[in-house]
């Protein structure tokens, strides 16, 4: 199985969607170790998930800002890649020999400033993840501002995208990839897939 572009799937929760995703050949599993989130995954079932899963990078995902805190989820968690959302902390994280993603909100920027954040603070960053907690309409400025800053950065675009839009999208913009997000099981191993299974269909190669 292959798929247009590369795919991130963010706020993994479940063994359904983790054996789904990487079934569809996604290419990054992402985790929230974090305990305040919503999406936290604890250790244990962390361990669980990623024996069944095969032919993917882990991702554990944070949005501490203390480095101690993160120095210790990467002892428990051993992810393949590690995601932030602070880019001071990209010189200091480096040390650590994991590649490392930057996850930019983009509602809390304007786009001066995101541009400002990525070339002053994104050296360090394998890939640069671009999403908005609001919804966000790709207009013609935020698309011209994206190409220039996906020319600059591995973009991994998080924000926007639909099943209807994003062969659109991959065309128009130079981004390295997706990134969608896992929902919550209704009870174990019963889950409706939804957008995210649109979408993976869309861009699926045979």
């Amino acid at each position: 199985m292959a798929l247009a572009t590369l795919v991130k799937i963010s706020n993994v929760t479940n063994l359904s969607d983790a054996r789904y995703c990487a079934g569809m050949g996604v290419d990054m599993l992402g985790f929230s170790m974090d305990t305040e989130s919503p999406d936290y995954v604890d250790p244990k079932k962390f361990e669980e998930i990623k024996s069944w899963v095969a032919g993917v990078q882990i991702v554990g995902e944070t949005a501490s800002t203390d480095p101690e805190t993160i120095e210790s989820l990467l002892e428990t968690y051993q992810p393949d890649l590690l995601q932030v959302d602070e880019a001071a902390l990209l010189p200091y994280l480096g040390t650590f020999g994991k590649p490392l993603i930057l996850r930019v909100e983009l509602s809390l920027l304007t786009l001066d400033q995101l541009d400002s954040l990525l070339q002053t603070g994104a050296a360090g960053a394998e890939y640069v993840l671009l999403e908005s907690k609001a919804p966000l309409h790709l207009d013609a400025e935020l698309k011209g501002a994206l190409q220039r800053i996906a020319n600059r950065h591995s973009v991994l675009l998080g924000t926007g995208i639909s099943a209807q839009n994003v062969h659109e999208l991959l065309a128009e913009l130079p981004v390295r990839g997706i990134a969608l997000s896992g929902g919550d099981e209704e009870r174990p191993g019963n889950k409706e897939f939804g957008e995210l299974m649109d979408i993976l269909e869309a861009i699926e190669e045979e």
